[in-house]
């Protein structure tokens, strides 16, 4: 199952793979470090505008780091009677 936010990344040619979703239904996509960048803007364009918390860890002794980022979007409900929710997404890169 993918999210609406991978869904448009495969329609517009972003190569990545979807990991699943945590318990609190959050999507955790792989992508190539190189796309890293790209990537960052898109989701900036798309509202993702927070960087709730950024870790990396070892993949294997000796091997690959892995680089996690938990971003979230977060909208302004001023003026708004519903209440916006954030929407959160977290990416993995290795390296």
């Amino acid at each position: 199952m993918q999210d609406r936010l991978s869904v448009w990344l495969v329609k517009h040619g972003i190569i990545h793979r979807t990991l699943g979703f945590d318990y609190q239904g959050i999507e955790t996509l792989q992508i190539k470090p190189e796309d890293w960048h790209s990537i960052a803007v898109i989701f900036y364009v798309y509202g993702y505008n927070y960087l709730r918390s950024q870790c990396a860890y070892d993949v294997a002794h000796g091997g690959l780091l892995a680089s996690v980022y938990h971003l979230t979007r977060i909208e302004d409900g001023v003026g708004s009677t519903r209440r916006a929710m954030p929407k959160s997404i977290c990416l993995q890169e290795e390296s």
